[in-house]
């Protein structure tokens, strides 16, 4: 809108010749910048976004494993399985925060009724034994350390600064675009499709950012049948 009010506005001999060619290399120089930005951007997005999910699967195959390896185990870590159902809910809801709101939240667990405590005071009664309480506290160990790290990730992992200079440099663009010719309805349609298309890459970007919300969120189903 702005790039069609100045077509009107300026003089005709502002937007042809020398200055219509000068306006060419401006917006071409700027266009490579923000198309190398927005390459950088979803590169780096999707990149974290795939190691996000990797870490969600590994931790889903983990707690398979731990489950099978107490059940190996005997009797004895029947206690251990239970803690173990017990915690997956209170994991998840640690990692996927928007789909614990509003749900009541549990009594604290003391550090004697974690599993990771229960499998160290493990009294193995032969050597096979003494390898699946090995192989289970190697696990339970794993699924802290992923669950700590994908806790502690940042709601959006995004810059800002870089979304908010991008969205500039668009703007420019199509700014410059409206105003190189008269406006009618084939210009202004395409012009918008265009804005469209720039507009989904960038919200592609965001929601790439926040791999546990929104509408391209890590789904957890997974993880919350691994137990059953």
């Amino acid at each position: 809108m702005a790039g069609i009010g100045l077509r009107r506005a300026l003089p005709e001999h502002h937007l042809s010749g020398d200055s219509k060619d000068v306006i060419k290399l401006a917006t071409a120089l700027v266009g490579t910048m923000s198309a190398l930005v927005l390459a950088l951007l979803f590169a780096s997005t999707r990149q974290s976004y795939e190691h996000t999910s990797t870490a969600v699967s590994r931790m889903t195959t983990d707690l398979t494993q731990l489950d099978r390896a107490l059940a190996e185990y005997g009797p004895e870590a029947a206690p251990l399985r239970t803690a173990l159902r017990g915690e997956l809910e209170p994991l998840i809801d640690s990692i996927w925060k928007e789909n614990a709101v509003g749900r009541p939240a549990g009594a604290v667990k003391p550090h004697e009724q974690s599993v990771l405590y229960m499998v160290r005071n493990l009294a193995p009664k032969n050597g096979t034994q003494a390898s699946l309480q090995a192989r289970a506290l190697q696990l339970s160990t794993d699924l802290t350390e992923i669950q700590l790290s994908l806790s502690s990730q940042p709601p959006d992992s995004i810059s800002r600064p870089f979304i908010d200079v991008l969205i500039l440099w668009l703007m420019f663009i199509f700014a410059v675009f409206s105003m190189s010719s008269p406006s009618n309805a084939t210009l202004i349609t395409v012009l918008f499709l265009c804005i469209m298309a720039a507009s989904g890459a960038i919200y592609l970007i965001l929601e790439l950012g926040s791999p546990f919300d929104g509408l391209m969120q890590i789904p957890n189903d997974g993880l919350r049948s691994a137990l059953k």
